[in-house]
């Protein structure tokens, strides 16, 4: 590792000619909302309610930085310097006395030195997006006011809409303060405030100080170290275009979801489930591929299209001249299981069959009965990651549609149609997904999403039938015991269950609670009660046999 440096330095060092701080293109934009802005001046300002001369602390940054040298990249603290240069610059526009403007001013800009050979600029450059902005909006004298007559819906990225909203926050708050009360924070910032000032000569040094602070549960994300090695390893041109190009990846996906996106690449890469934390997984697997000259072609062929497909499968919106709404079905039905393992599949197949969605269909139609069956089984994670590992090297390797792993064994077909047939109630987490999907088959329906607060599952024979109830005279013992928590004594409900309710004789329970204000004739699967005229034993057996034959048949259940 190469030189290490870590020391306590006072803000009025921090923005001095000591340093010149630069956020690197492939660094994420400035992102802290109005409440961590407000938070930081709140913090503040109960230190300066105490009037201690004990010194404050306001984290740490990290730099690559030679010794000597002001130049200083920013690693990791962006957020925190841009925000203190945004209250800096606050409090020189409402400062009352030019003296004070001006000592501010130097807080947040170099104002040159001949003998020194310092030209006047900006302490804090942004990322070539947002420079100017911040330059000519926030960091020039007397710019806040005109910073915050801009309206927010005109300004081109989140950064810039962020900077505004937290400028717009602490000047609100600072100009409830006397003149006097702005002072004695300023001085405080300038006397005894302090960062923690991390720095090293070394990119690859930064980096793995910044991973180990991620691990200690900062607010620091793997990808921004992916970003970091790949930007990084491109020249000036080709890093602006493609930091850009990343950052709109990230912004139409969201952070969140984004990072899931990388979990998801490495097993598309890998085609193995993970053993160690993504951090280190997905260098070794996946970014050592194109760090030798290949980086650009990691942004424009994996993360461009990648995100893209991931868009489309999350929010169901992949587009075709014909054979869409097929597709997009099959990405809502996949969506209903509890898990997102069966993405990286997904994934791989908009990404290289995009343009065939009649490939597509046949494959997520293989895709949604290899995870309903795995689902409906409650195949634990272990085997089911392994199973589509197994799956993405069949279809690496160019077997697509006749990938052994996305077919059933004659075993897993008929234990997923004994599940089916029999008790379904009592797996809480499945009984709502299959009734949810058989309802689908019987409405003839493309994909059904249900726009209900509350969809819930009851039976028509109930649990518990009052003593006098003509139940007890329809069903014996055996046979209720066998039958209440069936597939064909199962309805849906749109409205939270009414425990009273449930014990009424069939005739009464259908008139009352499957039909009126509440809605519940929406369910096609609900529609068939209202056609009987009596629930018996024999009923069931019919209904059971045409329901879980509807699924048997679509997810191809039967014997071979």
């Amino acid at each position: 590792m190469q030189q290490l440096e870590a020391q306590e330095v006072p803000l009025h060092k921090v923005f001095s000619h000591d340093y010149d701080f630069r956020i690197p293109d492939y660094q994420r934009p400035y992102a802290w909302d109005v409440e961590q802005a407000v938070q930081l001046l709140s913090d503040l300002e109960e230190s300066l309610d105490r009037s201690s001369d004990e010194p404050y602390f306001l984290g740490s940054v990290v730099l690559v930085k030679t010794k000597g040298v002001p130049k200083a990249e920013v690693i990791d603290g962006q957020q925190r310097l841009t925000t203190l240069t945004i209250l800096l610059s606050v409090l020189r526009d409402l400062a009352e006395n030019s003296n004070v403007q001006g000592s501010l001013d130097k807080f947040v800009t170099e104002p040159g030195d001949q003998m020194l050979g310092l030209a006047p600029k900006p302490r804090l450059r942004l990322r070539k997006r947002d420079a100017g902005f911040f330059r000519d909006y926030v960091q020039t004298p007397g710019a806040i006011t005109a910073l915050l007559e801009l309206k927010e819906h005109t300004l081109p990225t989140d950064a810039q809409k962020a900077v505004r909203r937290n400028a717009a926050a602490l000047k609100g708050i600072l100009s409830g303060w006397s003149d006097r009360m702005r002072l004695q924070l300023g001085q405080m910032l300038a006397q005894r405030t302090y960062l923690v000032v991390v720095s090293t000569p070394d990119l690859d040094s930064a980096h793995r100080i910044f991973s180990v602070m991620n691990s200690r549960g900062l607010d620091l994300s793997p990808t921004d170290i992916f970003k970091a090695r790949i930007i990084g390893a491109l020249g000036a041109r080709e890093s602006e275009e493609c930091a850009r190009k990343w950052e709109d990846a990230e912004e139409a996906l969201g952070r969140e979801d984004f990072a899931d996106l990388f979990l998801h690449l490495r097993m598309v890469f890998s085609g193995r489930r993970a053993e160690r934390e993504l951090l280190r997984e997905f260098q070794d697997q996946v970014l050592s591929q194109y760090l030798a000259g290949r980086a650009e072609s990691f942004v424009n062929d994996v993360v461009v299209p990648y995100a893209d497909a991931y868009a489309q499968i999350r929010d169901a919106n992949y587009a075709a001249p014909n054979g869409a709404e097929k597709v997009n079905a099959w990405f809502k039905r996949l969506g209903q299981t509890d898990n997102n393992d069966w993405r990286p599949a997904a994934l791989w197949a908009v990404r290289n069959y995009a343009d065939n969605p009649g490939w597509l269909d046949r494959f997520f139609r293989a895709l949604e009965r290899l995870s309903a069956s795995m689902f409906i089984r409650r195949v634990y994670t272990t085997p089911r990651v392994t199973r589509y590992a197994d799956l993405m090297r069949e279809l690496d390797a160019g077997m697509g549609l006749a990938s052994s792993s996305l077919q059933l064994t004659e075993e897993e077909k008929a234990d997923t149609l004994a599940r089916l047939n029999g008790d379904v109630y009592s797996v809480t987490k499945t009984r709502k997904y299959i009734l949810l999907r058989l309802d689908e088959l019987l409405a003839s329906a493309s994909g059904v999403v249900y726009d209900h607060k509350v969809i819930t599952v009851e039976h028509v024979l109930p649990q518990s039938p009052k003593a006098s109830s003509q139940w007890l005279k329809d069903f014996d013992d055996e046979q209720r015991a066998h039958w209440t928590h069936r597939l064909g004594n199962l309805v849906l409900l749109n409205r939270a269950k009414n425990a009273y309710a449930q014990n009424y004789d069939f005739v009464e329970k259908k008139g009352k609670y499957f039909t009126g204000k509440h809605g519940a004739s929406l369910f096609a699967l609900t529609i068939e009660v209202m056609h009987a005229t009596e629930w018996t034993p024999e009923l069931l057996r019919k209904r059971q046999e045409e329901l879980a034959g509807r699924l048997a048949t679509e997810w191809d259940l039967l014997p071979a």
